[in-house]
């Protein structure tokens, strides 16, 4: 059938989310992200912005759960987490965070680091595994999540469309996928890159490749025909001088999104509906046939 020839498609391809180059990079780094005046120090200073953007979108759809800890019961998947900067924060609002990283040394940074903090042992969790085995059949995390955050993470993945796919397979309907990136724009090569990178030295030389880089409206087509529905696009900017992000009209540069996975399809393959590699061939024929 279609469908069949579509599944060994796919998995002969064997796609997955990890840039083994991007792998090694990080690797180097994996000891110094919670040097807050290090290499990661704009990622540290960017939870005044990103937090507060994923807590009060999930306040808007699920309502305040309990004063101190308006999180509390919700599930969040925090991808790419790398030393836990995002999902510390995430855990101190009560939610049930696991942090998952392809590199096993940043995990264990992160487990050091919250095992100093007796509030977070209940809530935060870390396992070095990519987002495509953890969303497998046994992986134990298909629909699990109430959101899914994924945090300066896209532009340093193989293939957007397995991630944005698996994305879909580990939340529950009507969860929240939070994306922050780099747009794909003169400009952002201009500031991200030669700015960044080669001038100010905010970030090491070598971490953002361009050609990663993906636009506002790539991302919102790709997670609109992907079983998700975005709901909103903001624009970040971070001022090297003050160390401070501010959001901005402008996505020219950095920016956020939000969006909902829809409620979910009928199955279309009845042997293995949970297989990611049927979900792929889903979605990709659903597209070939509109």
């Amino acid at each position: 059938s279609f469908l069949a020839s579509c599944k060994k498609m796919i998995r002969s391809a064997s796609k997955t989310t990890v840039d083994p180059n991007e792998v090694k990079r990080f690797q180097l780094l994996a000891n110094k992200w919670w040097n807050e005046q290090g290499d990661f120090a704009a990622l540290h200073s960017m939870n005044d912005l990103r937090v507060p953007f994923i807590r009060d979108n999930l306040l808007n759809a699920h309502g305040g759960r309990r004063p101190g800890k308006p999180l509390a019961g919700l599930r969040i998947l925090d991808v790419g987490c790398g030393g836990g900067l995002l999902t510390e924060p995430l855990g101190r609002l009560g939610a049930d965070v696991l942090g998952i990283d392809p590199v096993a040394d940043s995990i264990g940074t992160a487990e050091v680091h919250a095992w100093h903090d007796p509030d977070l042992r209940g809530n935060v969790r870390y396992r070095a595994i990519t987002l495509e085995e953890l969303s497998e059949k046994g992986g134990q995390g298909a629909g699990q999540f109430d959101a899914v955050v994924a945090s300066e993470v896209v532009e340093h993945l193989a293939d957007l469309e397995t991630f944005t796919l698996c994305c879909n397979q580990v939340l529950k309907p009507g969860g929240s996928l939070f994306i922050t990136t780099i747009n794909k724009t003169q400009l952002s090569y201009a500031l991200a890159i030669v700015a960044a990178e080669e001038v100010l030295r905010i970030v090491p030389s070598g971490t953002h490749d361009w050609d990663k880089f993906v636009s506002p409206m790539e991302l919102e087509r790709l997670l609109e025909s992907n079983g998700f529905h975005v709901e909103s696009i903001r624009g970040m900017l971070y001022n090297p001088l003050s160390g401070a992000w501010s959001w901005t009209e402008s996505t020219s540069i950095n920016y956020a999104l939000h969006a909902v996975k829809l409620e979910e399809e009928p199955n279309l393959d009845e042997d293995d509906p949970e297989d990611p590699t049927v979900i792929v061939a889903q979605a990709k024929a659903r597209r070939w046939y509109n």
